[in-house]
């Protein structure tokens, strides 16, 4: 089977450094194995979308020397895919509708966890989110962050929201099947995110990816690199200086003769000499002078 992975990015922004270690671990990862790499825009949260960032994060891939296999993938184009997927779901009793509030919750449960109260009380409204029914727990082996023990408390999750959107946890799985990816590497914020992809891909009779989760870029407050945080977009005239950076935060140890060299000549050294085995088993990383 060859290797696939994808790199996903929400148009809610430029690409900014956080953005780009996610790219580039997944990039030299599917190259060092000779397989593809896809990039699918994630794009279903259409108000948080922001007008011609999906332009914008395509083309500042390609000033960073990034290639892909096949056509992009838009979520938004995918809408009656996962009302399919939903509609299966809900036949086969493995889904079931909710009206409860997060006040609601809180106030039945005195937290944010999910007591299931709608799937023994079925709600009248049809203004309702879709649950996914989740009666265990799932354990996974990381590539990077290491086995993932089945603790926690396992909920009924959202798959469709009130407000008429499909979840991520329902999209992301889907697509990932049927672009047939194989491998995922990803920030470490999506980790927790790992064990409801698999209910879903085993509800779903879908094969499982294997998993590598790398640690993500935080501000000394220890919030995430991101669009929320005021991270700074890319810059395409620093595109061989950002890209030997990220390979410092990876842990790849670059030699020092990269720092004259083209960006081709620069990415073709990180795909040669890639270990996903170097890259720091931390959650998160400060990324000093952002």
């Amino acid at each position: 089977m060859v290797y696939t992975g994808r790199f996903a990015p929400s148009p809610t922004g430029p690409l900014h450094f956080g953005s780009l270690l996610a790219a580039l671990a997944s990039y030299l990862d599917a190259r060092a194995h000779n397989g593809h790499w896809l990039v699918r825009i994630e794009d279903l949260d259409t108000p948080r979308v922001v007008k011609g960032a999906t332009d914008s994060i395509l083309y500042a891939l390609e000033q960073f020397g990034f290639e892909w296999h096949g056509p992009v993938i838009r979520q938004s184009d995918r809408l009656a895919i996962y009302n399919d997927v939903l509609t299966e779901l809900l036949s086969h009793q493995l889904a079931y509708p909710c009206n409860c509030s997060r006040q609601q919750i809180r106030q039945r449960t005195g937290g944010s966890h999910y007591d299931g109260y709608c799937h023994s009380h079925p709600p009248q409204s049809s203004h309702c989110a879709i649950r996914s029914i989740c009666s265990q727990h799932y354990s996974f082996d990381d590539l990077i962050q290491g086995p993932q023990p089945a603790i926690g408390q396992n909920e009924d999750f959202v798959i469709f929201r009130r407000d008429g959107f499909f979840a991520y946890q329902l999209a992301v799985t889907v697509d990932d099947a049927a672009q047939q990816i194989n491998h995922i590497v990803r920030g470490s914020d999506l980790l927790d995110s790992t064990p409801k992809q698999i209910h879903l891909q085993q509800q779903l009779g879908y094969p499982q990816p294997i998993y590598a989760h790398i640690p993500v870029a935080t501000n000394t407050q220890g919030q995430k690199f991101s669009k929320q945080t005021l991270a700074p977009a890319l810059d395409a005239h620093q595109a061989r200086q950002q890209i030997i950076r990220a390979l410092v935060f990876l842990g790849q140890q670059p030699v020092a003769e990269l720092n004259d060299c083209r960006l081709d000549e620069c990415l073709a050294w990180a795909i040669e000499h890639w270990d996903i085995n170097a890259i720091p088993k931390r959650m998160g990383i400060i990324l000093e002078d952002n």
